[in-house]
């Protein structure tokens, strides 16, 4: 998700009461619209799902009239150059604290822990592995969005000289790291999280700006953590992405001598249950919020690779700072536009459509542009 209120980073905010209901958020969530966040607003931040609902329904009644919609994004004009992943996205995953427990090994090679009580560690390889494979088009939507010099600020198109994001073809899971050397904080704040960040682009040679120009470090917490209070009832949120150069993490912006990292808060979400999506898609469908959550903000990490730098929402009103996902965030299964189980070569997965300039819609599939 795109910045706090959405931030730089992403995380969207929960509507205040984490036991909203999923039958609410189905229930207003027929028109597509950025969910606005909330106290705790951070770029990219994935709201409750009750909370989203309610805040769709606001949107709708404050979106301006505007020749291009309420919905469309627009170029930030890039952050040291950078707007958009551009190239072959590298994915590193991150296990933080060494309260996931034992590491082992499944038959299909993906690392696992005895502290994973709902087995989200292999079903996260298995997604990242699966993107741009089994003739998948969830993720094709991104290959509208572009950067580079030719593309001016403001804009809502892209030229035909402009650098695309290409589509994701082979997977894009890149590492996969333990990094057990200490227990993750109870209550990590973004800075510690983008730390960790640091951390790994060392750990896996990533050290110049340049080879982390393509990267993205997704810093998934332990069961029973809180980080950067993600549980709160009323500032609370399911996820959030950012960029390791933003002063507005808690804690302050973080020093990296490997060039600005982008990176994800990605807790273990399953610990909220409805509220941030088990079950929504699925019965039980304890994973659901799960891989919704991961794909939202590597969808929003693509077009938006440093918040807000790249592709979010400019028009005043209610939807402003929103990225792609936010946009069409927690829409239910069998609306238009709506969440729904993604077959990649690698698996099927429940996941979330995002914001497309292009159909004006919210694409849970789209033409392969770039």
């Amino acid at each position: 998700m795109v910045s706090p209120t959405l931030r730089g980073s992403a995380r969207a905010a929960f509507t205040g009461v984490a036991a909203l209901s999923l039958a609410a958020g189905a229930f207003l969530a027929a028109t597509p619209n950025a969910v606005a966040a909330g106290a705790h607003s951070h770029p990219g931040a994935v709201p409750f799902v009750g909370q989203a609902a309610a805040a769709r329904d606001n949107a709708a009644a404050l979106a301006p009239t505007a020749a291009t919609g309420p919905n469309t994004l627009a170029y930030g004009g890039g952050i040291d150059g950078v707007g958009v992943n551009d190239g072959k996205s590298k994915v590193y995953l991150v296990f933080y604290g060494n309260q996931w427990g034992k590491k082992g090994t499944d038959h299909q090679g993906n690392a696992t822990f005895t502290g994973d009580p709902d087995g989200a560690a292999p079903v996260t390889q298995q997604m990242f592995k699966g993107i741009g494979t089994g003739g998948e088009k969830w993720s094709a939507d991104l290959t509208q969005w572009c950067d580079g010099p030719n593309v001016k600020t403001g804009a809502t198109s892209c030229p035909s000289n402009a650098k695309f994001v290409p589509y994701q073809k082979g997977g894009v899971l890149a590492g996969v790291w333990y990094d057990n050397s200490g227990a993750s904080p109870q209550g990590a704040t973004g800075n510690q999280l983008g730390q960790e960040a640091v951390k790994a682009a060392k750990h896996f040679g990533n050290t110049s700006a340049a080879s982390n120009r393509h990267t993205y470090y997704v810093i998934l917490s332990p069961h029973g953590t809180d980080p950067d209070g993600y549980q709160d009832p009323n500032t609370g949120y399911c996820a959030w992405h950012d960029y390791t150069g933003d002063s507005t993490l808690t804690g302050g912006a973080v020093t990296s001598p490997y060039g600005p990292l982008a990176f994800s808060n990605q807790p273990y979400n399953m610990d909220l249950g409805a509220s941030c999506g088990v079950g929504f898609v699925n019965k039980p469908g304890t994973l659901d919020g799960w891989t919704m959550t991961l794909g939202h903000e590597w969808h929003e990490m693509m077009s938006d690779q440093f918040p807000a730098g790249g592709w979010t929402n400019q028009q005043t009103g209610a939807n402003n700072g929103a990225e792609n996902s936010d946009e069409c965030a927690w829409l239910a299964p069998g609306t238009t536009g709506g969440a729904a189980m993604v077959a990649m070569g690698t698996g099927k997965f429940a996941e979330q459509a995002s914001w497309s300039n292009d159909t004006n819609s919210c694409a849970i599939s789209h033409a392969i542009l770039h």
